[in-house]
Parts: structure tokens; C-alpha cells; sequence
């Protein structure tokens, strides 16, 4: 099999291995030769573009949250002004990922995921996948909303996101059920957003 020669495609494509390979025999079987034969690319490639294996582990990490937050944003503006379809999309999608993804389960909740090994660099990113999904919440709810008043989105988005964590830590119900309650919610929420702009004019 030819290397793959671009740089940044041999990066991306050593990554994708790594994940598809911890996902089928977790981080503690991961191998940087099997994941060098899985990506096209020799063995010394991947040591130098990662180093070790602890920093290939690191952009595991940054892969799964840039996956997570780019699959927010384009699952939140495929639907237009529809505000609850975008909201109930997003959720169902999270609470199915966490459902069936290891490694996004564990970067979204702190929770135990994959391996002892590999969960050091996934839960650190927690705090920052919260942050930059709440942020991408509030630019979509700025397009959609506007005149909202910015504190109550603020409010309703970080307590949406905070919910969403809260029922793939402990589920109550089947997903389909929660997500749509959820969704409800936030509709609800972010409606009294737009009232409060509105009353605050």
C-alpha cells in the first residue's frame, strides 16, 4: 500500500486508525506499528508526527472534540429557523453518540471510557467540550433569535448542555423519549429568552 504523502491527510488518516483501533481493542492494545499499517503510512511516520504514543493519545483527545462540536454546529444549522428541530436533532444525536461512542461518552462526561490509559487525555478535555459546544449554541441561537436577550440564552443553553450530560451519565428513559423532552425544553427556554430581549427593549 503506497504511504499517504500530504501531510496533513497522513496526520488526520494516523488518527482516524488510532481511533477505529482503540474503539474495537481499547487504548491498552493500541499498537503504533498496527496503527501505522491501518493508515497507509510506515511505522517511522507516525513516530514523527506524534512522537510517542502518549502524544498520539493527545490528538486523539482534540480529534474527538473538534468531531463532537463540528457535528453540533452542522447538525444545529441544517434546520433553518426551526428551532426545535435543531435542538432535538443535536441532543438525540449526543445521547445516541454516548450511547454506541466510548470515547466521546468519556469526553463528555469525565466518566470511565476506553482505557485507564487513554481516559487521562479525554476527560481533560470535559470542560472544553462543554465550553466550545455552549459556544456554538449561542452563535446559532444568535442567528435565530434575534433581539433574544443574551443572558437567558446563555442560561437556557448552558443548562440544556448541562442536562444532556446529566442523562448520559444517568439515563431515565430511552433516548428517543429524553431527547424530545429535552428539546421541548429548550425551545421553552430559549422562547423565554426571546420574551425577556423583548420586555428588556
Amino acid at each position: 500500500m503506497g504511504e499517504v504523502r500530504d501531510g496533513t491527510r497522513s496526520r488526520e488518516a494516523i488518527v482516524e486508525a488510532a481511533r477505529a483501533l482503540t474503539i474495537a481493542t481499547g487504548w491498552d492494545g493500541v499498537r503504533m506499528g498496527a496503527v501505522a499499517r491501518a493508515a497507509g503510512v510506515s511505522r517511522q511516520t507516525v513516530y514523527n508526527e506524534f512522537g510517542t504514543k502518549a502524544g498520539l493519545a493527545e490528538a486523539l483527545a482534540r480529534h474527538e472534540v473538534d468531531r463532537f462540536v463540528g457535528d453540533v454546529r452542522a447538525l444545529l444549522h441544517a434546520h433553518g429557523d426551526d428551532v426545535r428541530a435543531a435542538a432535538h436533532a443535536t441532543i438525540s444525536h449526543t445521547l445516541n453518540q454516548a450511547v454506541g461512542d466510548p470515547l466521546i461518552k468519556a469526553v463528555l462526561t469525565s466518566s470511565r471510557g476506553g482505557s485507564d490509559d487513554l481516559l487521562p487525555y479525554l476527560t481533560t478535555r470535559s470542560e472544553l467540550v462543554l465550553t466550545e459546544a455552549t459556544e456554538v449554541l449561542l452563535e446559532w441561537a444568535d442567528g435565530v433569535l434575534p433581539g433574544a436577550d443574551r443572558a437567558a440564552v446563555a442560561f437556557a443553553t448552558d443548562s440544556v448542555v448541562r442536562l444532556v450530560i446529566s442523562h448520559i451519565v444517568l439515563p431515565g428513559a430511552p433516548v428517543a423519549q429524553t431527547a424530545a423532552a429535552l428539546a421541548d425544553l429548550a425551545v421553552y427556554l430559549l422562547l423565554h429568552a426571546v420574551t425577556q430581549g423583548t420586555y428588556s427593549d
